[in-house]
């Protein structure tokens, strides 16, 4: 079993930046494509950007030239580096984990863009 947490979410004015964080622990062997969904209000949860375990990444056009994501394969931890915020990056950011084709889910994180 593998458990994913993600942290770093709040309360941001427009413009401003946020850092998220995700941990996977547990059973961790191998863990292969990481990366966040978010779920906007009244929305489905939908994909922000991923990367693959040698690093090649993918991102919804909407947050391309904004938000960075990386990753520490020894920590099994991504990180999602959001800049220039505004109110429709407000959502609840869930992170997951694939090991071998079972996606693991954190709890989501809050994030809340507005002045």
């Amino acid at each position: 079993q593998v458990q994913v947490v993600e942290s770093g979410g709040g309360l941001v004015q427009p413009g401003e930046s946020l850092r998220l964080s995700c941990t996977a622990s547990g059973n961790i062997f191998r863990i292969n494509d990481m990366g966040w969904y978010r779920q906007r209000p009244g929305g489905g949860r939908e994909v922000v950007a991923e990367i693959t375990r040698l690093g090649n990444t993918n991102y919804d056009q909407s947050v391309k030239s904004r938000f960075s994501i990386s990753r520490h394969n020894a920590n099994n931890t991504v990180y999602l580096q959001m800049n220039s915020l505004s109110p429709d990056d407000t959502a609840i950011y869930y992170c997951y984990a694939n090991q071998h084709g079972q996606f693991y889910w954190g709890p989501g994180t809050q994030v809340t863009v507005s002045s």
